[in-house]
C-alpha cells in the first residue's frame, strides 16, 4: 500500500489482511462466535459484523471519491450501531459470506477509481461530519480496521502477527496523533531497533519495547506487560486511542 502521497494505491495489503481475518473467523464454532472479544460489550460476532459494515462504509467513501457525489459512510451513529447489533445474531456461515462479499465490493471500488479520484476530498464519520481526507487514505483506514479488529477477535492473531509495514506506519501515525493531544501523559518511547519518540516534554518515564508491542499498548490492544519501564514501576495511564 502506498502512503498518502506518491505511487498509485493498490488493494493488495487490504486483500491479504481480509483473507487472514476471514481465515481466523472460519475456525470459530458457534460458541466461539458468541464469546467475548477484546472490544468491551462486543462478542466476536459483533466485531466481524462491524468489519463487514466498515467495508460498506469505506466503499461509500471510495464511491464519493470516484464520482464527486457525497456518499457518507453511514447516515448516523445510531444506524451504524443498530446494523452491528442486528448482524451479530447471524450464523457463522452468514457472517463469513458477508465478510467475503463486502471485501470483494471494496476491492472493486479500488479498481474502478480514476487517478484524480485518489486526490478528491471526502469526509468520514456519520453523515459525512468528519474531517476531510483524500480518497487515497481510505485504503489505509481499511487496512488499519482489519489489522486492529483481527487482534480484537482474541482468536490467535496477536500484535506480534501484524505485518512490519503496517506496524511502522501505524506507530508513526499514532505517535504523531498523541503528540497533538493534551490528554496524553508525557512519556518517552524507546522503540527497539528504531529510535526514541517523545510524547510531551520532560517525560518522567521511558517505556521500551518492540514496535508492535508499543503500538499494541498505545492503541489499547495490550496492557503492556511485555514492555520495559524506566524507572521501574507501572506504565503511564493512556487515554483512548481514537
Amino acid at each position: 500500500m502506498s502512503h498518502d502521497s506518491g505511487g498509485e494505491p493498490t488493494a493488495g495489503p487490504v486483500t491479504a489482511a481480509s483473507d487472514r481475518l476471514i481465515a481466523t473467523a472460519a475456525t470459530l464454532d458457534d460458541a466461539g462466535l458468541t464469546a467475548a472479544s477484546l472490544c468491551p460489550g462486543w462478542t466476536r460476532a459483533h466485531v466481524l459484523t462491524h468489519v463487514a459494515r466498515n467495508a460498506d462504509a469505506l466503499t461509500n467513501l471510495l464511491t464519493w471519491a470516484r464520482t464527486g457525489r457525497e456518499s457518507p459512510m453511514y447516515p448516523s451513529r445510531e444506524a451504524r450501531d443498530a446494523d452491528i447489533e442486528a448482524g451479530a445474531d447471524r450464523s457463522l456461515e452468514d457472517i463469513l459470506g458477508d465478510l467475503r462479499t463486502t471485501a470483494e465490493r471494496f476491492v472493486r471500488a479500488v479498481m474502478e477509481m480514476p487517478d484524480d479520484g485518489w486526490e478528491r476530498q471526502v469526509r468520514r464519520g456519520p453523515g459525512a461530519t468528519g474531517d476531510p481526507l483524500p480518497g487515497r487514505r481510505v485504503l489505509w483506514l481499511r487496512l488499519r480496521e482489519l489489522e486492529v479488529h483481527h487482534v480484537d477477535l482474541d482468536a490467535g492473531y496477536t500484535p506480534a502477527d501484524w505485518p512490519d509495514a503496517f506496524v511502522r506506519r501505524a506507530l508513526g501515525e499514532t505517535v504523531r496523533a498523541f503528540t497533538r493531544r493534551d490528554d496524553v501523559p508525557p512519556v518517552t518511547l524507546d522503540v527497539d531497533g528504531v529510535g526514541v519518540e517523545h510524547l510531551g516534554a520532560e517525560a518522567p518515564v521511558t517505556v521500551s519495547g518492540s514496535p508492535a508491542a508499543l503500538l499494541a499498548w498505545l492503541t489499547g490492544r495490550s496492557p503492556g506487560s511485555d514492555l520495559r519501564v524506566d524507572p521501574a514501576g507501572g506504565l503511564p495511564v493512556l487515554p483512548a486511542w481514537l
